[in-house]
């Protein structure tokens, strides 16, 4: 494979004119030094023709694929580093990459054109063109069916119409480069002016998402099909999906879980249907987290309870997680009513202490949560809103080397938040050593020297668990004072145990009492608020644990009071 060579040395002023060309000729040479046996003939073609282009050429088939396409007017795409778009269109067309003169039909000359543009050139009368955008697309579209080029559309204009053919082949490139089609080039631009920062992760040659050419395959299918889930709503084209998902030959776990995470979805949606056998004909086989549960509610709503009960009492004996332990928990009661079997008296479970407040309505619209921290706040016993912004973020500050390991499968590229198999079951078992070494430093203190280094030195560095935005080095002194580092294990432990489901649901408000070194966490709930299942299972585990944690309940006075908690 040869390829030009994008870190060689150029001029500052060519750098900052072409930083973009720069960048994605920097991610060409990482895909050729990695993709080599994987290439299509049309993906070596274009890595072997793309180098030898005009600059200009080069230049403006990446401008175009930053753009919304896959069809441009010239007199949108003029840019003073490439200078003529017509000139440097030129070596495209003749390699058949930008089609210059590409029929076109009604909706896609809209696309092209602003409203009043489109009054001119479909010459329409002043009451016509007071009408919406898309209510003129529509009263047009019967009078102009089919397809004509621009000129043919637009007599006399002196613009050009082009198309660019190889959107699809360059968004594969992005797929296999970055493992997802969310992230763009951009990424390259962000992290050149420092905008957004990412962990420096040692990444072998052999460090890429895809294996094999069926791999790629598998993820834009999958990506397919997710698309055309939001577009269909008839039930046999979803029935004869769910055979063709399942088919599907995953030999990553990462990608096999976006692929059992699909038939997930594909279930929800027949249940918002109704369909209940098709939800369950997706759900058969699925073995993403929920899916079960969701199966057990698709078999109760069919009527088939006996089915419900006994998947039920499996799940029980063997939950997969906290969360499907408690929806169980609720359902089986029910369930039994139904089949007529003795109700079970349930567990008597930790209480978490309730205060029930009366505060001033606010006079300007407020969270509530807001309005308790302040209300609650006095001189030296602080109050701060963190929700699920400070445990995760001293845990992802404790936890950063075995969070960051330069596992196989992990990491792919150098914009990575964090790595690909973080929700995946197997996340900690892989690097169940690493973090075992990290919260060992919570029983001999080193865990405050460690995390304080951290902080200073991965400052502003993307990460799925730390919050640079919240995390100030007052609020992290006062946590370091405060909180025990026996709880802190505690609450590592469970985040450890599911990561995605354990992430969210801690209190929101948290108060120090630095002098007593002694800490208690809040959940605020306003007026006809309830605790959600995720908040319910962190306050039971808080409460087992004998934390200080209580559920503040406000309700608004009619008149002006002070409240006394």
């Amino acid at each position: 494979m040869i390829m030009s060579d994008p870190t060689s040395p150029q001029p500052a002023n060519f750098q900052r004119r072409f930083y973009y060309l720069l960048n994605f000729e920097r991610a060409l040479q990482w895909l050729a030094d990695r993709y080599d046996d994987l290439w299509a003939e049309e993906e070596r073609v274009f890595l072997r023709e793309f180098p030898a282009l005009p600059l200009g050429s080069r230049a403006l088939l990446v401008r175009m694929l930053m753009r919304v396409g896959p069809h441009f007017r010239a007199s949108k795409l003029l840019y003073d580093e490439i200078g003529c778009p017509l000139e440097a269109l030129a070596p495209l067309n003749a390699l058949g990459w930008v089609d210059a003169n590409p029929p076109l039909t009604l909706d896609q000359v809209f696309g092209l054109h602003t409203k009043p543009e489109l009054t001119k050139i479909f010459s329409l009368n002043p009451a016509a063109a007071s009408a919406r955008k898309s209510e003129l697309q529509e009263s047009l579209s019967f009078l102009h069916p089919g397809e004509r080029v621009y000129r043919d559309w637009h007599p006399g204009a002196c613009d050009v119409v082009m198309r660019l053919n190889v959107t699809a082949l360059c968004e594969r490139l992005r797929l296999m480069f970055f493992g997802n089609l969310r992230q763009s080039w951009a990424e390259f631009v962000l992290a050149d002016l420092g905008i957004v920062r990412y962990e420096r992760v040692l990444l072998e040659r052999s460090s890429r998402a895809f294996q094999t050419r069926a791999d790629i395959d598998v993820f834009l299918a999958v990506h397919a099909y997710r698309d055309m889930l939001d577009t269909i709503d008839d039930v046999p084209s979803i029935e004869a999906m769910i055979p063709e998902i399942e088919a599907l030959a995953c030999d990553h776990g990462w990608l096999d879980q976006r692929r059992q995470k699909l038939l997930y979805r594909v279930g929800q949606y027949c249940e918002r249907l109704r369909h209940w056998d098709t939800a369950l004909a997706a759900y058969r086989s699925c073995a993403f987290p929920g899916a079960r549960h969701r199966r057990m509610r698709a078999l109760e709503q069919a009527g088939f309870h006996t089915d419900a009960y006994v998947l039920a009492l499996q799940a029980c004996s063997e939950p997969e997680s906290e969360e499907e332990a408690q929806r169980v928990g609720r359902m089986l009661p029910r369930l039994r009513r139904r089949l007529g079997l003795p109700i079970e008296p349930a567990g008597m479970a930790r209480t978490v202490e309730r205060i029930d407040v009366v505060l001033p309505m606010p006079a300007q619209p407020a969270s509530v949560e807001m309005i308790v921290r302040d209300a609650l706040s006095e001189p030296g016993a602080g109050v701060h809103y963190v929700e699920n912004t400070l445990i995760n973020s001293l845990f992802g500050l404790l936890c950063w080397d075995a969070i960051f390991m330069p596992l196989p499968g992990a990491f792919f590229h150098p914009f990575q938040r964090g790595p690909a198999d973080l929700h995946s079951p197997g996340f900690h078992a892989a690097r169940r050593d690493a973090f075992d070494q990290c919260l060992a430093l919570l029983d001999t203190a080193q865990h405050e020297h460690v995390i304080r280094s951290a902080f200073e030195l991965k400052a502003g560095v993307q990460s799925p668990f730390v919050h640079w935005g919240m995390l100030t080095a007052e609020l992290l002194e006062q946590a370091l004072l405060c909180l025990p580092a026996a709880h802190m294990k505690l609450w590592f432990r469970r985040l450890l145990q599911d990561i995605g489901a354990n992430r969210t649901g801690f209190p929101d408000l948290i108060r120090f009492w630095p002098q007593q070194r002694r800490y208690e966490m809040i959940e605020v709930k306003g007026p006809g608020d309830r605790l959600q299942d995720n908040q319910t299972r962190w306050l039971a585990y808080c409460a087992a644990h004998d934390m200080p944690v209580r559920v503040v309940h406000v309700r608004w006075a009619e008149t002006l009071r002070k409240a006394v908690v």
